[in-house]
């Protein structure tokens, strides 16, 4: 699959694995920026790459001249229910659609997978990622007008239509 941006540089997405070394520049930016937000990357750790392969998981990066530019997981939460997890963006390519981009991937597969719900959390110092849910009809599990901090991790779902039989 092969999106082409306004800017005109084809992007691709790339099907690998959470130990891939194209994907070690965002993943240590994303530690970087967990540990920033919130003392530790400790979640990063939490599940095994194992749980982001097929046939239950799916762990992508998406590619611009062959450079990891965004990226995203899930991993099966329960048997009809998948859960993303990495959801990231390069800090030198934000703003331009690209985590929009991977979410839709991501939602087409585990769809086609036979997921028909997705389940996320995300901390609360990371409003950016709050509004990409919300704008992209993720419903809150949580009091929106609540003060974030007073929630924790702050949990979304969105219902998929399935493809598979």
């Amino acid at each position: 699959m092969t999106f082409t941006p306004s800017r005109g540089s084809a992007l691709s997405v790339h099907r690998t694995t959470a130990d891939d070394p194209l994907a070690r520049p965002l993943l240590d930016e994303l530690a970087h920026e967990y540990t920033s937000r919130y003392g530790s990357a400790s979640d990063l750790k939490r599940y095994p790459s194992e749980e982001f392969a097929p046939p239950h998981g799916a762990f992508l990066l998406l590619l611009e001249r062959g450079r990891p530019v965004a990226g995203g997981a899930y991993r099966r939460y329960d048997p009809s229910t998948a859960e993303l997890k990495r959801i990231w963006t390069h800090s030198a390519h934000r703003r331009r659609g690209l985590a929009r981009r991977v979410l839709r991937v991501l939602e087409r597969e585990a769809a086609d997978r036979g997921y028909s719900r997705i389940y996320l959390t995300t901390g609360p110092r990371q409003p950016e990622a709050k509004g990409l849910y919300l704008a992209a009809g993720y419903r809150p599990l949580f009091d929106l007008s609540a003060d974030p901090e007073s929630i924790g991790p702050l949990p979304f779902e969105k219902h998929l239509e399935t493809h598979a039989s």
